[in-house]
C-alpha cells in the first residue's frame, strides 16, 4: 500500500497526544472550544506563519473572552467591554460567543488555501450554537448584536495594532544584507556577513504548513513584528532602536548574541554542535536510550543561563536527572527504550510543527486541549478553589494562553528582526568551505573554519578515500571538510521507504534535518521561537492548572513504525515520547531544534528567558480582566493564599484591575467594597 506521508502525518498532529476519554471533537465540548478546534483546523490549512497564527488565536481568543465577559459585571474585555444581561445567560454566551468568533475567523481565514474546505464548517457551527451566520446586526442588547460588536471591535482592532494585516503582513522596511544562498550548489560562496540572516533559493519552497510557493524562498517573516500591539507586554519592557533611519520597538532584549570573531568561541561551538547533534539521527546505529520521565527531564537551568556550562551538559543530549516517581502514582516510571536516532528524528518532526500542522502557538493549545480532556482534570484555576464550568474555564485558558502566545511572538520577532542573525545552514557551509580551524601546521587551515573533532569533523585526505576508508565515497575531494552528519535529501528516493541515514559527506553539502523545499524558517535564528513559546506556555499551563505535571503525572504523543515521518521512512519502532512536566515538554521542544538542525544552543538560552517573562506576565494581566471571581491567587508569592493577598488587590486598586462592579456608571469606592465582600467567596473562605 502506497501511503501519503502529509496526509498521515495531519492525522497523526490531529491525535498528537492519545488519552482515554472524551475525543478532543466531542459534541459536548464547550463552545470555546469547538471555535478553537476550527481555528487550529483552519492554521493546519493556511500559510505556516507562527507570528500570524499566534495573533490569529489570540484576537479570537480575546474575541471570545470579550462576548463572554459582556454577561459578567466583574469581568473586562480587552478590546471591547460590553455589559448585557440575560435570563439564560448560558444559552446568550454560547451565541455571542459564536458570532464573535465566526466573525474573527471570516476575517483571518477568507483568503487562506484552506477557506473553501473550512467555511462550510464554520457555519456548521454556528447553525449548532444555535446561531445565525446571516445575521450581522451590531444593534441592540441581543446577544448575536453583542457577538457581532465584539468581533468587528477585534476585526478593527487588528487593522491598526501595527501588524500590517491589509498589506498581507508584508514588512515595509526590512532588507536582507546577504544575497541568498543556493543549496542546489556547495558551499556558500555569496555571504557577505555570516552573522546576518541570510535567504535560501531553492526551485520551490513549500511552507511549515504544506503550501507551495513558487519562485525561491519568502522574505523574512514578520522582521517589525515589534509593531504590533501585545496583550500584556508593557512599555517598560520594550526598547527602541534606530537603524536605516528606522524605528524598531525590541521587546526584552536579550542583548546581542555571540559572534564569529569573539574570544568566547560561542557562536563557532554552537554551530559545531548542530554538525555534531547531526550525528544522533541515525536508527541503526546500536545506541539505545530510556526516552521515559525516569532517564529526561527535570532539568536545572544553569545559573544566569551561562552558556558555557550549558553547552557541556548538552553535549548528549537531554542530561536532566529525571524523575524519581510519578507524583499521582507514587510508582518509578516504566522504562521507554528507543533508538537515539528514532528518538531524535520523531522529537525534531514532532516540534518542527509541519507540514499541515497548527504551528508552535497552536501546538501549545492542542496542549493544553490534550490536558483538559484527560479524565482526571478538574477545572479550578489554579488548581485551588471552586470548579468551574467548561465554557468559563475554556475562555480564560484561552484568553492567557493566547495572550502568551501572541506576546512572545511580537517579543522573539523583535528580537530576530533586531539583530537579524543566520540560521546554521548558512553558517556550517560557510565555515566549512574556509576550512578546518584547529590546527595551523596542518592542511586546510582557515582561522573561520570549523574546529576539527575526529570522527565527526576531519580532513578528506588520500589517505581516507582509498576503498574501504571511512572517507572512500569522497574520493576526489581531498583537502575539503568531511563531517559525519544526516546525510540529507540527495539520498532519499522516496520519502516512505528510503532513510538517508548517517554518514561521511562533504561540510559544504550539510543539509538540516528537513525536506529539500523548507530547509530552514524563513526568518532570523536569534533568538529561538520554539523555546521562547514553549517555555512561556509551561508557565501559563502550570500557572492555569496549579500544577507543572501533565495530568496523571504524564504526557504521551504516539509515532507509529515507518509511518510518522515526513521526508524518511520511519521511526523504525511503535515510539512514544513522553513528558512528565509542561517544563519538560518546553525542553525538548528546544533540543529538537539542534537535532533539526534549525537553531545553535545560543539561539535557546536567551530564548527562554523571554518566555520566563512573557508567560507569567499574561498570566498575571488576565487575571486582571477576569475580575474578582478569579482573585483567588498568592498575589505575594509568599506561597499560601491568605489575608495578605487582600492587601495586595487593595493596593493595586485604581490601576488596571479597577472596574464598575456595582454597575453604577462609575469606578468609585462602592466598587472597592465589592471587591473586599467577594474576597471570601471567591478564596473559599481562604481568605
Amino acid at each position: 500500500m502506497v501511503k501519503s506521508r502529509s496526509i498521515l502525518f495531519a492525522m497523526a498532529l490531529c491525535a498528537v497526544w492519545s488519552v482515554v476519554g472524551a475525543s478532543a471533537r466531542a459534541q459536548d465540548a464547550s463552545p470555546a472550544r469547538r471555535w478553537v478546534d476550527l481555528c487550529l483546523e483552519s492554521i493546519r490549512r493556511d500559510f505556516g506563519r507562527p507570528t500570524v497564527h499566534a495573533r490569529n488565536l489570540f484576537h479570537l481568543s480575546v474575541a471570545m473572552w470579550d462576548a463572554w465577559a459582556a454577561f459578567d459585571p466583574m469581568a473586562r474585555g480587552f478590546v471591547l467591554d460590553e455589559r448585557a444581561t440575560s435570563e439564560d445567560r448560558e444559552s446568550a454566551r454560547r451565541i455571542a460567543v459564536s458570532h464573535a468568533a465566526y466573525r474573527v475567523l471570516l476575517n483571518r481565514f477568507g483568503a487562506s488555501p484552506g477557506y473553501a474546505v473550512m467555511a462550510p464548517r464554520y457555519v456548521a457551527l454556528m447553525a449548532e450554537m444555535g446561531a445565525d451566520p446571516a445575521d450581522v446586526g451590531t444593534s441592540g442588547d441581543a446577544p448575536s448584536a453583542i457577538g457581532n460588536r465584539v468581533g468587528l471591535a477585534v476585526v478593527q482592532f487588528g487593522l491598526q495594532d501595527g501588524s500590517n494585516q491589509a498589506g498581507d503582513y508584508a514588512n515595509l522596511h526590512y532588507q536582507p544584507v546577504n544575497p541568498a544562498l543556493v543549496m542546489a550548489a556547495p558551499g556558500n560562496p555569496t555571504m557577505i556577513d555570516v552573522a546576518r540572516y541570510q535567504p535560501l533559493a531553492l526551485e520551490s519552497f513549500v511552507d511549515q504548513n504544506g503550501q507551495v510557493i513558487p519562485g525561491g524562498f519568502p522574505e523574512f517573516l514578520s522582521a517589525e513584528w515589534g509593531r504590533v500591539t501585545p496583550f500584556a507586554l508593557r512599555p517598560q519592557d520594550r526598547d527602541q532602536r534606530m537603524r536605516g533611519g528606522v524605528s524598531w520597538n525590541v521587546y526584552h532584549d536579550p542583548g546581542a548574541p555571540p559572534l564569529p570573531d569573539a574570544a568566547d568561541g560561542l557562536w563557532r561551538r554552537g554551530h559545531e554542535m548542530v554538525v555534531l547533534w547531526s550525528s544522533h539521527l541515525d536508527p541503526a546505529d546500536g545506541v539505545v536510550w530510556d526516552a521515559s520521565p525516569a532517564s529526561m527531564g527535570n532539568i536545572t537551568a544553569p545559573a544566569a543561563w551561562d552558556a558555557q556550562s550549558y553547552y557541556r551538559q548538552l553535549e548528549g543530549g537531554d542530561v536532566g536527572p529525571g524523575h524519581l516517581v510519578n507524583p499521582f502514582t507514587g510508582q518509578p516510571y516504566a522504562p521507554n527504550p528507543m533508538p537515539r536516532g528514532d528518538y531524535a528524528r520523531v522529537l525534531a518532526e514532532f516540534w518542527a510543527d509541519g507540514p499541515s500542522s497548527e504551528t508552535p502557538p497552536g501546538h501549545w493549545f492542542s496542549i493544553l486541549n490534550y490536558a483538559m480532556d484527560h479524565p482526571s482534570f478538574v477545572r479550578r484555576i489554579g488548581g485551588v478553589g471552586a470548579e468551574l464550568g467548561a465554557f468559563e474555564y475554556d475562555v480564560k485558558a484561552y484568553l492567557t494562553l493566547g495572550g502568551a502566545m501572541h506576546d512572545v511572538a511580537v517579543s522573539s520577532w523583535s528580537i530576530k528582526g533586531w539583530h537579524d542573525t543566520s540560521r546554521p545552514v548558512s553558517a556550517i557551509r560557510w565555515m566549512c568551505e574556509r576550512g578546518q580551524s584547529s590546527d595551523p601546521s596542518q592542511p586546510s587551515y582557515h582561522p573561520d573554519g570549523i574546529a576539527l573533532v575526529p570522527g565527526h569533523v576531519e580532513v578528506v585526505t588520500g589517505a581516507t578515500t582509498v576503498p574501504g576508508g571511512r572517507h572512500q565515497d569522497l574520493k576526489g575531494y581531498e583537502g575539503l571538510i568531511a563531517v559525519r552528519a544526516w546525510r540529507g535529501p540527495d539520498y532519499i528516493g522516496s520519502p516512505a521507504t528510503d532513510v538517508a541515514g548517517v554518514g561521511w559527506i562533504l561540510g559544504v553539502q550539510w543539509w538540516p534535518y528537513q525536506r529539500p523545499t523548507f530547509v530552514s524558517p524563513p526568518f532570523g535564528g536569534y533568538v529561538s521561537g520554539h523555546s521562547s513559546f514553549s517555555r512561556a506556555a509551561a508557565h501559563v499551563l502550570t500557572e492555569l492548572t496549579g500544577n507543572p505535571w501533565f495530568p496523571g503525572g504524564i504526557g504521551r504523543f504516539r509515532a507509529e513504525r515507518n509511518r510518522y515521518l515526513v521526508f524518511e521512512d520511519g521511526p523504525s519502532v511503535d515510539a512514544e515520547i513522553q513528558f512528565a512536566t509542561y517544563f519538560d515538554a518546553a525542553d525538548q521542544s528546544a533540543m529538537s531544534r539542534i537535532w533539526g538542525g534549525i537553531h545553535p544552543p545560543f539561539d535557546d538560552l536567551p530564548a527562554r528567558g523571554v518566555g520566563d517573562r512573557c508567560g507569567p506576565a499574561a498570566v498575571a494581566f488576565a487575571r486582571t480582566l477576569w475580575g474578582p471571581s478569579a482573585c483567588l491567587a498568592d498575589l505575594d508569592g509568599n506561597g499560601v493564599v491568605d489575608g495578605a493577598d487582600v492587601g495586595v488587590l487593595l493596593a493595586g486598586w485604581g490601576g488596571a484591575g479597577s472596574a464598575d462592579l456595582d454597575g453604577s456608571g462609575a469606578v468609585d469606592g462602592a466598587d472597592l467594597g465589592v471587591l473586599i465582600s467577594s474576597w471570601g467567596a471567591c478564596s473559599g473562605g481562604a481568605g
